[in-house]
């Protein structure tokens, strides 16, 4: 049946490939074919035609079926097979790529008669925002058609959107017209219907699109933006605003709008004014002042804005982009009012996070998620805080899943079938019983504590991390309690009035009632209703009189009455007393006792009643009396109540038995810093001598009181704290501060306190700060500095930030959105700077020409002015402003020359005479004169006075202009009047080119300035200029590089460019020819120092107004000048020479001009020299011989030298380079003169070298080869000449020879170089340059140069050979690139460090061979301090030795050390080579000091010192040295020791009295400076002699006992003491006084005083509660109960109360019925397998009861341990003689598909085997 349905499908499959051309056609006819039924073929959608083989086209349609339609045509629905449709086609691309598209999907109808349904169907696609730049799809379609031409024209076609009618059709509108036509019928698929939905357009019907983009969806998007969302991400804010503007104030803020918000209206009626500001996330602000009707665009939000005459709308749908201000302007007329709503986003909401890490490893376990909150608009994770304020935030709950379900290492797999079993149960949540009641009533709390617990399968419970419970609701761990009413007071009805007439009282019972209506105690005595009060009966009352006064009647009816009155009890409260009790002896004197109560009789009810004391007013009757019971001489005489005078006898020999005596003293009143002992006075039997009561003894026999001081020691000393100051902050986290210090009283008797340092008090210091009012603050504004004003006068305004922060708990600050602080915003800026400027000039523009040609005056005007205070400008009087120079306002003009009348108007344009000369300065002067047209290079310092000569214009209208800009007259250039300008001291910022302005003519001279290296110092360059280069630089880099090398160099062969005619700079034409003069070797300035004596005249005399300023430069004796014609000669000969012989031919060249120019100054300096003998003034006289078009002042010649040698100045020898002809290699023989190179040749017979010097005296010549002298031979001779001539040259005559002319001046020397066959040869020397001083250096290749950092180091390698040798510079081996400086064949190392340390090697290459020779560069770091000393501290950690140790230093350190110990001195160093290290003390080697033990540790870093002395002290020094230099520090060791000293002496002890001592004071010292007096400790001490002081009578005092005993120990009691009025003698006895003589001088202490104010209070607790706690063993419980702390009147206080008493205890153990249960177990399941190492059984272990054994909850059996419950078996070997299944879970393995995997495969061997 299968196969048969299946044949259809593949049937289908053919079809479709090989037939794809009809199937097209087939479908397209179809859906044409069925237009009736609103099918429209799309012909947007261009059906591609497959051409791909069957297999990709099958993997194709399955693909597509499995993801977009799951059903394949086999398992197709009733409905489609019963219409026979086939599977629905692929989908088609997607109508556009961003914005929303469509795409469909075809099938075809199988059967020959039409099918049921459609035969397409779409979906939408690319639903993603397109970007800016892309435009409106609908826009884009219309202009499709603006190049077809609609009715023989030409449109530029305007989309036409929300068609009523037919949104779908393409209507366009012609740009600046009304013509609107319909383009299309129907848009492309994709296209919105309306611009403010999304529903889309497909074949021409607009289709339904909800906000998930799925068709036919009607989902919505709620107020906040959220698709299908319930509204909860956003709340409405909705309020009315009444701006409450005035004339001074204009604007107001109306509301604040969050970035995010959407929806907003703002409704403003009245004649006030909208407009809005705005605040980007970025911080950037703006503002919009919806000046008119529109819609706008601010920050990318639209903007909706109607504004009407008496009212305006805002509208903006949002979301907002930022945060929106929208503010309200006063028009001055009626206040306006606005009300506004919108949906403002919840920007802190609950955002679910990743699971947490996996329970278990393995096995399986579980993982949660939790909630944190987010800060949408920062991004970040905040407090939980935020998101708890609003109230639509739900926090979701967390969510459970397993994990890591894989079997665990030496398990069976067995849980990763089953993960959960019933014996592994889930964490869950465990609480501890509930805590007491907080309140006994009234409504208390309770609480307990609530952990996530976790049970293995051993049944042990631990506990784990909250997380893992959160699939469940946490248990509340806190609940109300004791909510019943409080026990209260209920009053019954009053009795009636205790009287018939007249004033009486009445009564009534109060009974204190609990909430179950019971009579109870706990109510509070302070809210007792009273229980009597007053009643009058209106009816009078009326006495009968006695007829007979009781004083008439009988004594025994008086006593009688006497008794019956005391003991009557009337309606009033009253004392009654009782009868009194027998005495208590039977002879002598005893006592009698009574009770006294305070009673009230109750008419209504007849009885009496027992009152409180405090009821009854009045006395109290006494309880207690004396009482005689007779002689006890054993005679018992008769009483007898008549004698009297016996009674009063006996009762004198009683009061003559006991008397009053002194016993002893009370304990002092103060344990130290001087009290007083009272003397006790007892009662006593004189004749037993014991104590009695004082109501024996006479009290006016009582002795006075008598008092003594005690403990006048000095108090110790102890901590004074002071009370905690406010704190700083109120939350946040603030600080309090209080005082503590050691103080110590000295005596109490003068109140005499001192302060005393801290180390004087032993306890540790109490804390002075503290931490207060830890709480996060409420958001509030914090504004940062004001910024600088804008303005330094006249108003200006300063700005600051202020940010919207909370300072939290910790100190730090959180930054908010601004709509968190309620407060009004601080203001961000202020006027500043609110003073009047000084006053100033203001000019104004130039007037034109006063004339209109020749010669004019322009002017402007000046006013005088200056800024007030508010920013206004005020013109002033003149004179307040500074002088103003004429000519800032009035300047000459020049136009076109006047034609003359009458004449011809010819014009004759000015005309600047220039001379183009070039002038060199050779050595300093002080000035020099030029005219415009030439080129100088002078010296730095020098003044230039440079004139520009016209004819046929004004002098004063010469303007002077430098590098292009107007120079006008300054301190340091003056541009005189005349036409010329003087420049004072030439500095490098003067360098440049200044241009000569005469109307129309202009011409320019060049200043450039010579170094002191013989260098052009290069001219600085503006920034602008620099950048500018530096564009061009990167825009052409070849062009760039050529250009440089032109520039610095005219004959390298970068000067191709010169002949491609680029032009560098103007000024520099010359610098590259120049520059070589002044290097030549042969250059006569090496002869001009011998010149210094010469006489004054020869010196530049000319001044500014010389009109010869020409002629007199010619005789200046250290300027040369040449014609410009002649070095451009030059230049143009050498652009003419081939690239490769170019260089060759310069160094001719040059050398060539130099010798011309020598010649030509020997010739002219004698004839000057001549003329100054004879005192003829200097003129100028032209060359003879005109080799060179040179002048100079330089005095030599070589005729003249034979001449008059005596009478010429004494200089220098002076070596005359001379270049002669090319010599050819096939010369027998070789004349040439130095500066050549010689090439031997095979025919070579004779070399002759000349060397022609000058000098006065005349110079030695001496000759060296390779350095060292030559020794003459029978073949190398020295001609008469001073030439060397070398007969039969051989290969080792090669090499450099140098011809050395030496005089008692000084010396010259000049090489030639002889090589064989041309071969290269370098010019080496083999010595060690070491330099660490000077700021260069310049050696020869070969040799090893040792120097400093920063020096300029030039390393020369002189090559010759023929052709030239071609220089080649390697580092290390390593070719040298561009950036190093090569010239000539000499490398220059500018500024060496150590990165440019290594060996350096030239290379000189020709055709003939090549030659490498090498110079070592070795950078020199001089010793010095390292900036980090951590190497020299681990140095001394390094050592173990545990000493102390100190650092030497430049400046010095000191150590103060203890005799005998012993220290570590470090000398912390580096340098390069590293520094040799040298010890010294006191500036001898620590070697040959005597008796100084001592090791050097660390190759010489560390010193160790060992048992110092005092003859070891001093200073150490260590002297780090290497070539570089050296570097000396040093540190001192001090010996000091501590000892005790006596210093003076200390406060008196007392002030008065006998008891004044003072103590001389005992200081520790260290060099004499006081330290702790632990250091001393085991010195021995001074002796210290007390001295009496103040031994005098004291003023009178009061003097006081100790207090008595509180009279109760709790509810308040009362304390007494004695107080009276001393005078302390000078003897030491204290004798009293009356009280005024103290009263004078101190007020009275009190004598009585209040004590125990602490409440009664005792612990209660309630009855036991049921037996139903937690089990704890068999049958047993615990029961609990609550225990609370209350007053005696049954008030519950906090339990701290009663912390003092023993608490009852509150939990008891107690049998249960419940708990009586055990765990039972079942027996053990079969084993998983039979043999192997992964068999295990299990078994089933519960908690059962042990009466009903049914099962009860587990925690209940937790008492005991729970059995296991399961095991491992069958731990044995398995055979592998026979494929069986191990384990029972083999089916399931099968089911799951994991036969394949090893470990199942070959545990279900079986069963897997059959798969």
């Amino acid at each position: 049946m299968a196969r048969r349905l299946a044949a259809p499908r593949h049937w289908a499959l053919l079809v479709h490939i090989f037939v794809s051309t009809w199937y097209l056609l087939f479908v397209a006819g179809q859906v044409l074919g069925d237009q009736n039924e609103e099918l429209v073929f799309l012909r947007e959608f261009p059906l591609v035609r497959r051409e791909n083989s069957y297999e990709d086209f099958l993997s194709e349609l399955l693909n597509s079926h499995k993801t977009e339609d799951p059903s394949s045509r086999t398992t197709r629905s009733e409905e489609d097979r019963d219409s026979l449709w086939d599977a629905w086609g692929p989908w088609s691309e997607c109508s556009r790529t961003c914005g929303g598209g469509a795409s469909y999907s075809l099938r075809r109808c199988l059967s020959s008669r039409s099918c049921e349904g459609r035969n397409i169907r779409y979906r939408t696609c690319s639903n993603v925002d397109c970007p800016p730049e892309a435009g409106d799809f609908r826009a884009q379609q219309c202009s499709a058609h603006n190049d077809v031409k609609y009715h023989d024209q030409f449109y530029e076609w305007l989309p036409v959107s929300n068609d009523p009618e037919n949104p779908c059709s393409l209507k366009c509108q012609a740009k600046g017209t009304t013509l609107v036509v319909e383009l299309a019928p129907k848009v492309l698929d994709g296209t919105r219907c309306h611009t403010d939905s999304l529903d889309m357009c497909i074949s021409g019907l607009c289709q339904i699109v909800g906000c998930d983009h799925q068709l036919g969806s009607i989902a919505k998007e709620d107020n906040c933006g959220v698709c299908n969302g319930d509204g909860s991400t956003c709340r409405l804010v909705r309020g009315h605003y009444k701006p409450q503007l005035s004339a001074t104030k204009l604007n107001d803020t109306v509301v604040a709008i969050p970035y995010g918000s959407r929806h907003v209206r703002l409704f403003l009626r009245g004649t006030d004014h909208l407009y809005l500001e705005t605040k980007t996330l970025q911080g950037a602000k703006g503002e919009n002042s919806l000046s008119s009707t529109g819609i706008f665009l601010v920050d990318n939000s639209s903007v909706d804005f109607q504004k009407f005459p008496d009212k305006e709308t805002l509208k903006m749908v949002g979301p907002l982009t930022a945060d929106f201000i929208v503010k309200i302007r006063n028009s001055g007329l009626a206040n306006s009012t606005v009300q506004f709503f919108f949906y403002q986003p919840i920007i802190h909401r609950w955002r679910e996070t990743d699971f947490f890490p996996c329970s278990a490893t393995c096995g399986g376990g579980y993982q949660l998620t939790s909630a944190e909150c987010y800060d949408l608009r920062s991004n970040r994770v905040v407090a939980d805080q935020y998101c708890h304020y609003y109230p639509e935030n739900i926090k979701p709950k967390p969510k459970l899943q397993e994990c890591n379900l894989d079997p665990c290492p030496a398990s069976d797999g067995y849980k990763q079938i089953m993960p959960y079993d019933l014996y592994h149960p889930l964490p869950r949540w465990d609480a501890t019983p509930w805590t007491a009641c907080s309140s006994s009533c009234g409504g208390g709390i309770q609480s307990r504590s609530v952990s996530c617990v976790e049970e293995d399968i051993q049944g042990h419970v631990t506990s784990v991390e909250e997380w893992k419970c959160m699939y469940t609701p946490k248990m509340p761990i806190m609940q109300p309690c004791n909510i019943f009413d409080c026990p209260k007071w209920l009053a019954q009805e009053w009795s009636p009035c205790t009287v018939t007439c007249g004033q009486g009282l009445r009564y009534r019972v109060v009974l204190c009632i609990n909430h179950r209506g019971m009579h109870t105690g706990g109510c509070s005595p302070k809210t007792k209703p009273h229980i009597k009060e007053e009643c009058i009966v209106p009816t009078p009352c009326y006495k009968p009189k006695e007829k007979i006064p009781v004083e008439a009647r009988g004594p025994r009816y008086k006593q009688a009455q006497e008794l019956e009155e005391g003991a009557s009890v009337s309606e009033e409260p009253s004392f009654i007393p009782e009868a009194w009790s027998a005495c208590t002896v039977t002879c002598g004197v005893g006592t009698q006792v009574r009770i006294v109560k305070c009673q009230v009789l109750l008419s209504f009810s007849q009885s009496v009643a027992d009152l409180p004391v405090d009821e009854c007013e009045g006395p109290k009757p006494a309880s207690q009396r004396a009482c005689y019971a007779g002689p006890c001489n054993g005679e018992v005489p008769e009483f007898n109540p008549g004698q009297t005078d016996g009674l009063l006898g006996g009762l004198q020999d009683f009061d003559e038995l006991y008397d009053w005596e002194y016993e002893g003293f009370t304990k002092c009143s103060e344990s130290c810093g001087g009290g007083v002992q009272e003397a006790v006075v007892s009662c006593l039997n004189k004749q037993t001598r014991e104590p009695a009561d004082e109501n024996l003894c006479v009290t006016s026999r009582r002795p006075p009181m008598f008092l003594k001081t005690c403990s006048l020691d000095p108090c110790p000393s102890r901590w004074e704290i002071g009370k905690w100051s406010p704190c700083s902050l109120t939350c946040g986290v603030g600080l309090q501060t209080r005082d503590v210090f050691c103080s110590q009283i000295r005596s109490r008797e003068t109140n005499e306190t001192v302060i005393l340092a801290d180390d004087l008090c032993r306890q540790q210091k109490p804390s002075t700060v503290q931490a207060c009012n830890r709480f996060n603050c409420p958001p509030a504004w914090y504004p940062a500095q004001w910024q600088p004003c804008s303005r330094t006068c006249g108003g200006g305004i300063q700005m600051r930030e202020v940010l919207c922060k909370q300072r939290m708990a910790d100190g730090s600050f959180l930054e908010l959105p601004e709509t968190f602080c309620s407060a009004p915003k601080l203001a961000s800026q202020q006027a500043c700077k609110k003073d009047d400027c000084p006053s100033e000039w203001f000019l104004s523009e130039w007037t034109e020409c006063s004339t209109t040609c020749g010669e004019g005056t322009q002017t402007r005007s000046a006013i005088c002015r200056k800024v007030l205070k508010t920013g206004v400008s005020a013109i002033v009087n003149s004179s307040l402003c500074p002088p103003l120079p004429f000519s800032s306002s009035i300047r000459p003009c020049m136009l076109a020359t006047c034609a003359r009348p009458g004449r011809p108007s010819t014009k004759h344009s000015p005309h600047i005479e220039a001379a183009r000369k070039i002038y060199i300065q050779t050595r300093r002067q002080r000035k020099l004169h030029f005219v415009v047209g030439g080129f100088a290079y002078l010296l730095p310092k020098t003044a230039v006075v440079l004139r520009c000569p016209t004819r046929r214009f004004r002098k004063p209208l010469i303007t002077w202009e430098k590098d292009g800009q107007h120079l006008i007259s300054s301190a340091h250039v003056t541009v005189a009047p005349f036409g010329y300008l003087k420049i004072h001291r030439l500095k490098p910022s003067d360098a440049g080119i200044y241009t000569c302005s005469a109307g129309p003519a202009r011409e320019q001279f060049v200043i450039k300035l010579i170094g002191g290296n013989q260098k052009l110092v290069a001219r600085p360059t503006s920034l602008r200029n620099e950048e500018e280069a530096l564009r061009v630089r990167k825009a052409n880099p070849k062009e760039t590089l050529q250009t440089h090398k032109h520039q610095n160099g005219i004959f390298s062969n970068g000067s191709k460019a010169e002949k491609r005619g680029l032009t560098a700079d103007p000024g520099s034409t010359y610098d590259d020819l120049v520059s070589r003069l002044l290097e030549q070797g042969g250059w006569p300035g090496e002869l001009l120092a011998s010149w210094e004596v010469q006489d004054s005249t020869e010196r530049n005399t000319s001044s500014e107004e010389d009109p010869n300023t020409e002629q007199a430069l010619l005789h200046l004796p250290f300027t040369i000048v040449t014609e410009q014609q002649r070095l451009d000669d030059i230049l143009r000969n050498l652009s003419q020479q081939p690239d490769e012989l170019r260089d060759v031919y310069s160094k001719h060249l040059v050398a060539q001009l130099a010798q011309e120019i020598f010649r030509s100054h020997v010739e002219h300096q004698d004839t000057l020299l001549k003329q100054s003998e004879q005192r003829i003034p200097p003129v100028a006289i032209p060359p003879r011989k005109p080799v060179s078009s040179f002048t100079s002042m330089l005095r030599s010649s070589s005729s003249g030298e034979a001449a008059g040698g005596s009478r010429r100045p004494h200089r220098k020898p002076t070596i005359l380079r001379k270049i002669s002809a090319a010599q050819q290699l096939s010369a027998s023989e070789v004349v040439t003169h130095l500066g050549q190179t010689v090439a031997l040749a095979s025919g070579t017979l004779s070399v002759l070298l000349h060397c022609e010097a000058i000098g006065n005296p005349r110079p030695t010549i001496s000759w060296a080869r390779n350095g060292e002298e030559v020794q003459f031979s029978d073949r190398i001779l020295l001609q008469p000449d001073d030439s060397l001539q070398i007969l039969a040259p051989v290969e080792a005559d090669v090499g450099f020879y140098t011809c050395n002319a030496t005089n008692a001046l000084g010396y010259d020397s000049v090489s030639i170089a002889v090589t064989l066959a041309g071969k290269p040869l370098v010019k080496t020397s083999r010595t060690t340059v070491i330099n660490i001083k000077e700021p260069a250096v310049t050696l020869d290749i070969g040799s090893t140069i040792k120097t400093v950092r920063g020096v300029n180091v030039t390393i020369n390698c002189q090559v010759a050979g023929v052709p030239e040798a071609e220089v080649t510079w390697f580092r290390n081996k390593s070719k040298l690139g561009s950036p190093h400086h090569v010239h000539e064949g000499s490398l220059l190392l500018t500024g060496v460090s150590p990165s440019d340390q290594g060996l350096y090697s030239c290379r000189a290459a020709n055709v003939h061979g090549e030659l490498t020779e090498n110079t070592q560069l070795l950078i020199l770091d001089p010793p010095q301090v390292p900036t980090q000393l951590e190497d020299i501290r681990a140095l001394l950690s390094a050592t173990g030795l545990n000493l102390p140790s100190v650092l030497t230093s430049p400046l010095g350190t000191q150590l103060v050390l203890d005799p005998g110990n012993s220290a570590l001195l470090g000398c912390p160093i580096k340098g390069q080579p590293t520094p040799n290290i040298t010890w010294f003390h006191d500036g001898r080697s620590v070697a040959t000091v005597t008796g100084l033990s001592h090791h050097i540790l660390a190759a010489g870093q560390i010193l160790q010192v060992a048992n110092l002395s005092g003859e070891s002290q001093g200073e150490f020094s260590c002297l780090a040295q290497n070539e570089a230099g050296e570097l000396m520090q040093k540190a001192s060791l001090v010996i000091q020791d501590y000892w005790w000293s006596l210093d003076r002496l200390a406060t008196c002890s007392a002030s008065c009295g006998n008891r004044g001592v003072q103590q001389p004071r005992l200081r520790c010292l260290l060099n004499s400076t006081e330290v702790s007096p632990a250091h001393c400790a085991g010195k021995v001490r001074p002796a210290m002699n007390p001295v009496p002081c103040n031994r005098r009578d004291c003023p009178s005092r009061w003097m006081v006992t100790s207090w008595s005993a509180c009279t109760r120990s709790c509810g308040g009691g009362i304390q007494t003491r004695r107080v009276t009025c001393q005078k302390l003698k000078a003897s030491g006895i204290s004798t009293p006084v009356p009280n005024d003589m103290c009263t004078q001088l101190a007020k009275r202490p009190v004598d009585t005083q209040a004590c125990n104010q602490q409440l009664c209070v005792e612990w209660a607790f309630s009855s036991w509660g049921q037996c139903n706690g937690p089990c704890i063993g068999p049958r047993l419980a615990v029961q609990h109960r609550q225990v609370f702390c209350q007053t005696l009147d049954g008030i519950t206080l906090p339990s701290e109360q009663c912390s003092a008493l023993p608490r009852p205890v509150s939990t008891q153990n107690c049998w249960s019925e419940a708990c009586s249960v055990h765990w039972r177990v079942s027996l053990w399941t079969l084993c998983t397998a039979t043999c192997g190492n992964y068999g295990f059984q299990s078994r089933r272990v519960e908690c059962v009861h042990a009466r009903t054994n049914k099962a009860v909850p587990e925690h209940l059996c937790s008492w005991g341990p729970r059995p296991a419950n399961w095991q491992r078996c069958n731990i044995t070997p398995c055979e592998n003689m026979e494929c069986r299944d191990t384990t029972r879970y083999c089916e399931k393995v099968k089911q799951l598909k994991l036969c394949q995997l090893s470990q199942f495969k070959s545990r279900c061997c079986g069963t897997c085997g059959k798969a």
